[in-house]
């Protein structure tokens, strides 16, 4: 009987990581696109605007997943240009069936007449945080290890949201382990945030952005265009910053 009774449970283990790993989301990021509507020519002046205000990234150190497209949208209106960032995954969440299996994170960068950067947005797990960025020079921006989690470079910590500081975040990868683990059933991923604080707050790898661009445009709505660089679904987050860019 106990040895009917392992079987059992081994054939039902078996089962269910073997459905999570059938319905577990795979990213299917597309071919980069020959054309796509409305797109700049590298010599347009909106395509040498983006590449000058493109952000320097600084990743935490032990990032895992590589960033794999960008997309610059120049708003037609207003002086602000969203930075979309397709990260390759998420460190949570990844074995959900049907969940979306890459992350889209965005920055926005406002200017002046004189094409200086003045405001910088960036979207923080649901909350889009404002910084002055007037005579500040080259846009910085720390990025989260894991979930990309986007933030002014400098900023001060104790600035963020409640419950949503970054070492809230530091504590959820030990408690959120389970999870990590599930997640690597369906592609390959950490198995942990294996550090402490100090080196989760380690932004020392810099990629800039100016050279890699994938596509500029210049449109309110550009979900057409995300979709056909970043593949579908993505995540789809907030296009714009509802505050105008900072008059000086």
């Amino acid at each position: 009987m106990q040895y009917k009774d392992n079987t059992l449970r081994r054939v039902l283990v078996t089962s269910v990581l073997g459905w999570l790993t059938a319905c577990g989301p795979r990213a299917h990021i597309p071919p980069r696109p020959a054309s796509v509507s409305g797109a700049l020519a590298p010599t347009d002046s909106g395509a040498r605007l983006a590449r000058a205000l493109a952000p320097l990234l600084y990743l935490q150190r032990d990032e895992w997943f590589p960033l794999q497209r960008v997309v610059a949208v120049l708003h037609p209106t207003r002086p602000v240009i969203a930075y979309h960032l397709l990260w390759q995954d998420d460190v949570n969440g990844s074995w959900i069936p049907f969940t979306v299996p890459t992350d889209e994170e965005v920055v926005w960068v406002g200017f002046d007449s004189s094409r200086a950067p003045t405001d910088i947005w960036t979207y923080w797990h649901g909350t889009l945080l404002h910084t002055d960025w007037h005579q500040r020079g080259q846009v910085a921006i720390d990025v989260q290890w894991g979930k990309h989690g986007s933030l002014p470079h400098g900023l001060i910590e104790s600035d963020l949201p409640s419950i949503k500081k970054l070492n809230d975040f530091y504590a959820l990868t030990w408690l959120s382990l389970p999870d990590i683990w599930l997640g690597n059933l369906t592609r390959r991923g950490p198995w942990c945030f294996c550090h402490g604080y100090a080196r989760y707050r380690d932004f020392s790898r810099q990629l800039p952005l100016a050279e890699r661009l994938d596509l500029v445009v210049r449109a309110e709505d550009a979900r057409e265009a995300l979709g056909m660089v970043f593949g579908r679904p993505y995540s789809r987050k907030t296009p714009w910053p509802e505050t105008p860019p900072t008059p000086r």
